[in-house]
């Protein structure tokens, strides 16, 4: 090993039998679901509830006509626009509100007021005033996640500790140093905790809007299995929306995990 090389540091063996025993009681938990579903569906039967084996078989026959590769990217691409313009509006918003009072007087009555309205209230004002294109949409799951960030982040920046605040002051910090090098960085765990609970009620929203307003999407194909009868085809889309939110919660995780290790991000 040369001087510039980094020594590896290597795994204790406690460590990884952690890590597969973990694993194990993960994969116990899913046959023991499955083994649940299956006994459920065969007490109720294939009308009331599609069996493991039947969800599977409508999930090869939505795949090999393309219907559920194409609603899987149409509903990922809406939640992922308006998840993203979320936190790009929710973040510095948040940040402003938990650094001046006068602004966070002014906007916390309204935001108290539309966080407790449910975005499917306002489903068919999206698609009157938007239409029923992406937009209404994207406007919909932006409007579920926006306040969730918002709040999270304002709730970060008051939890940042007074004796930091007047030890920068006192070091000769001004205004934007205090903010980019104090604030900000013991903001980030609470920014990516609203992050991921605004992912999840984006995937809330999304089936309610694809009902309304789309034709293709994970919802719209659960509102028209529903009206062809085809519970199996249901099932497929209830099932694939919970894997697309557990792999983009999961995706969240490693970035955060690895991208903000510094600012003591531990997910």
């Amino acid at each position: 090993m040369t001087l510039t090389d980094e020594p590896v540091i290597p795994v204790p063996a406690s460590r990884r039998g952690t890590g597969a025993r973990g694993a194990l009681i993960s994969a116990g938990s899913v046959l023991l679901g499955l083994l649940i579903w299956q006994l459920l569906a065969a007490r109720f039967g294939p009308a009331l509830l599609a069996s493991p084996l039947e969800t599977l078989r409508a999930a090869i026959e939505l795949a090999r006509d393309g219907t559920l590769f194409d609603s899987v990217l149409a509903s990922a691409r809406r939640i992922l626009i308006g998840w993203g313009l979320g936190l790009l509006v929710g973040v510095p918003v948040g940040l402003v509100m938990g650094r001046v009072r006068i602004i966070r007087t002014l906007l916390d009555p309204h935001i108290e007021f539309f966080r407790f309205i449910p975005p499917v209230a306002f489903v068919t004002l999206a698609v009157v005033w938007f239409g029923i294109g992406e937009s209404s949409k994207v406007v919909l799951i932006f409007y579920t996640s926006v306040f969730i960030v918002t709040l999270n982040t304002v709730a970060g920046v008051l939890a940042v500790s007074e004796s930091k605040l007047r030890a920068a002051v006192s070091l000769g910090a001004g205004r934007r140093q205090i903010m980019l090098y104090v604030v900000l960085p013991a903001t980030v765990p609470h920014v990516v905790t609203g992050a991921r609970l605004a992912m999840g009620n984006s995937f809330l929203t999304i089936v309610s809007a694809e009902i309304v307003a789309a034709q293709v999407g994970l919802g719209a194909l659960i509102w028209t299995s529903r009206n062809y009868g085809r519970i199996d085809w249901v099932f497929v889309g209830i099932i694939v929306l919970g894997v697309l939110g557990f792999v983009f919660d999961r995706v969240l995780r490693i970035v955060a995990r690895r991208v903000l290790r510094r600012y003591a991000v531990k997910l």
